[in-house]
């Protein structure tokens, strides 16, 4: 069975292109040229059907992910559905399941059960697990529980995978001679960056990628090129190891494509805000287009318990310039797992960035919804407001909160409302 890229190239345009196209507001075989050039992808497992599957790149609506997934100090299956429940409601995307305590072969069966959007996993994760529980070490991982890793998880049906396969002996001879002031903060990274200095051994994942390739092709699984070498301040942003990584990413990204795997790549990571600009440039450029998934950008590095909005100020900004998915940052970041509160508050954050991305990218979809809310706005129409509102229960629940001597006000301004006075004064 032909991959979506094959099927795009070989001018056959499957029904979820044309149904992504509709969505999209573009013509089918744009949105076909696009995956067949790499510069979309559609993250849907050839074994499964979701109610909400999603197109990612180039001319498309900004897309954000939310995570999920137990850790070994709190295995909860029951807290993860409802995170993920809450995410969906709220409108991520898609899911990414990064589970690493308990059963994690049962929790992703179960989450992929119960999801209606794409379910993305990192597959380093349950294997390093799997050989600390059959060696004792995950040092003692070897090529073929990796690959048996990816394998069964693809047969479960995972829509995408990070694997870190940029993290090599090479680049980390790079951060070596480069020292950084926060080293590797990618989990992925950081667990093959321990395997290879222990093996003396090159990074399985980029050993043996044309055996992924073989792999995740039978299922159109689409591979998300993880950024291991991403920084964790801002003042490691942009660093030669940074961008050494990447070009070696482009590179594999190109050998996907020509195999008809669809490819992303994802980036940084801790960013101020003048270099953002910079980093989109230089991914596009050095890896040929292909959608650019981003961590946030957080902005700066103190805005602990508040991480949600450093993340989304930077991830506005980079959707401006060009990124197209975004990895939401909850308010719990760099100090615990969230709950579910703190997934709905990462979700709305990362919704309003991507929307005012596509603002700024001149989306026509997103200019409509604004003028709808602008027009409820001037009309006082309070209700149109609730229900266009990211949060309708809790916008209702603000309007309640403040009586008004009459309704066609708010509390704010009263009697000296703007929009009022402007309308008598007509």
């Amino acid at each position: 069975m032909r991959t979506l890229i094959e099927s795009a190239r070989a001018n056959k345009i499957p029904q979820i292109i044309r149904d992504l196209a509709k969505k999209e507001e573009i013509p089918q075989k744009l949105l076909a040229k696009l995956v067949s050039a790499g510069r979309v992808v559609i993250p849907l497992n050839i074994k499964k059907q979701i109610s909400k599957p999603c197109a990612i790149g180039e001319k498309m609506r900004v897309k954000i992910n939310a995570n999920i997934g137990t850790s070994p100090d709190n295995v909860s299956l029951r807290n993860e559905l409802k995170k993920l429940k809450i995410a969906e409601k709220f409108g991520t995307d898609t899911i990414m399941d990064l589970s690493i305590g308990g059963d994690i072969s049962k929790i992703r069966k179960q989450i992929l059960n119960h999801s209606n959007v794409p379910l993305g996993t990192v597959p380093v994760y349950e294997a390093a697990v799997k050989a600390i529980k059959k060696n004792g070490d995950f040092i003692k991982m070897r090529k073929d529980d990796i690959l048996e890793v990816i394998s069964s998880q693809a047969k479960d049906g995972v829509d995408f995978f990070t694997i870190h396969c940029g993290v090599t002996r090479k680049t980390l001879e790079t951060v070596k001679k480069h020292p950084r002031l926060m080293g590797i903060v990618s989990r992925g990274g950081a667990i093959l960056a321990r395997w290879i200095k222990k093996n003396n051994q090159e990074n399985p994942f980029f050993e043996y990628f044309d055996d992924i390739l073989k792999i995740v092709k039978q299922y159109d699984v689409t591979l998300s090129l993880g950024d291991g070498l991403r920084p964790g301040s801002i003042l490691d942003a942009t660093d030669k190891a940074q961008i050494d990584e990447l070009k070696l990413l482009g590179f594999l990204a190109k050998k996907a494509l020509h195999e008809g795997v669809q490819v992303m790549i994802e980036g940084p990571g801790h960013i101020p805000l003048n270099q953002i600009q910079k980093n989109i440039e230089l991914q596009k450029r050095y890896c040929n287009g292909a959608p650019f998934y981003v961590l946030g950008p957080l902005v700066t590095d103190i805005g602990v318990g508040y991480d949600h909005i450093s993340a989304a100020i930077g991830s506005a900004v980079a959707a401006a310039y060009g990124a197209d998915f975004l990895c939401f940052v909850t308010p719990a970041e760099h100090i615990k797992l969230p709950n579910e509160n703190e997934i709905k508050l990462g979700v709305i954050a990362s919704r309003i960035a991507a929307h005012s991305g596509d603002l700024a990218r001149g989306n026509a979809a997103a200019f409509a919804q604004d003028r709808l809310m602008s027009l409820a706005r001037k009309q006082r129409n309070w209700n149109k407001q609730i229900k266009m509102s990211f949060d309708p229960q809790k916008t209702k629940l603000q309007r309640l909160e403040c009586k008004t001597k009459t309704n066609d006000v708010c509390s704010m301004c009263g009697e000296f409302c703007s929009i009022k006075l402007m309308e008598q004064t007509d």
